[in-house]
């Protein structure tokens, strides 16, 4: 039996005369940490939205837990447990937090009863460190409440894999841990991540391998600081002055 979860074979997708993925093939084990670089428009965020179902490749397949998904809906595929959490995250603002998780707890593989999804939705608040705000409208939560959320609602659904699209941005290097420890206790739990991220730091403290994109192909993919320390990754996409923080 295959150890791979996810298997992307030979992806295109242009739009127009943009190309965002170019005969793309890489695979992410069960229970791996997964990371993905790449300069702004290199096609990183469609790669997600391809893997979920948001948007349909042109040609190509993708292969999750051995089957080929290349036909099932967004919610059919949240349903075999590929979940995604969005980069600018866009909760349903008048409703509170625990209403927010509750709604996500639908799309889980596991058609549960009321009680056992109430019960879901209240692990996932506790995980992700939401407990104070179970009540509070998400509307009011501060940047990285609201990145929590997204995460819980991505938890709530009882996923295999996680799709993060840059979930540490825009937060401060005094709130970064806290969502990195959420995301470290994922990974310990078993649960599959593939994390796309600028804030390559963050990425290095948890991914176990880097692969880097750009005009749709693969450029680098292997060990995180051998794919940082790459020539062509560091002309690229890093430039001659980058340093991974801490070094």
């Amino acid at each position: 039996m295959s150890s791979d979860l996810i298997e992307i074979k030979d992806l295109n997708k242009s739009f127009g005369s943009v190309v965002v993925a170019q005969s793309l093939s890489f695979a992410v084990k069960k229970g791996e940490a997964f990371g993905i670089v790449g300069p702004n428009g290199a096609g990183k965020s469609t790669l997600l939205n391809l893997i979920n179902g948001n948007e349909i490749q042109d040609s190509g397949d993708i292969i999750f837990d051995g089957s080929n998904v290349n036909r099932l809906k967004p919610a059919q595929r949240s349903s075999l447990g590929i979940s995604r959490t969005f980069q600018i995250p866009r909760p349903f603002a008048d409703m509170t937090v625990f209403e927010n998780v509750l709604v996500a707890t639908n799309f889980a593989p596991q058609r549960e009863n009321a009680k056992k999804r109430q019960q879901n939705a209240i692990a996932a608040i506790e995980r992700t460190g939401l407990s104070d705000y179970f009540n509070t409208p998400a509307g009011k939560l501060r940047l990285l409440d609201r990145k929590r959320l997204e995460l819980s609602r991505a938890v709530a659904s009882e996923p295999k894999i996680i799709l993060l699209d840059e979930i540490a941005g825009g937060l401060t290097d005094s709130e970064l841990p806290a969502l990195l420890n959420i995301i470290t206790e994922l990974k310990k739990d078993g649960v599959t991540i593939v994390w796309i991220e600028h804030i390559v730091h963050a990425l290095v403290s948890v991914v176990d391998r880097l692969m880097c994109i750009a005009g749709g192909n693969v450029i680098a993919i292997g060990d995180p600081r051998e794919v940082l320390a790459s020539p062509k990754v560091i002309e690229i996409y890093l430039g001659n002055d980058f340093q991974i923080a801490g070094e």
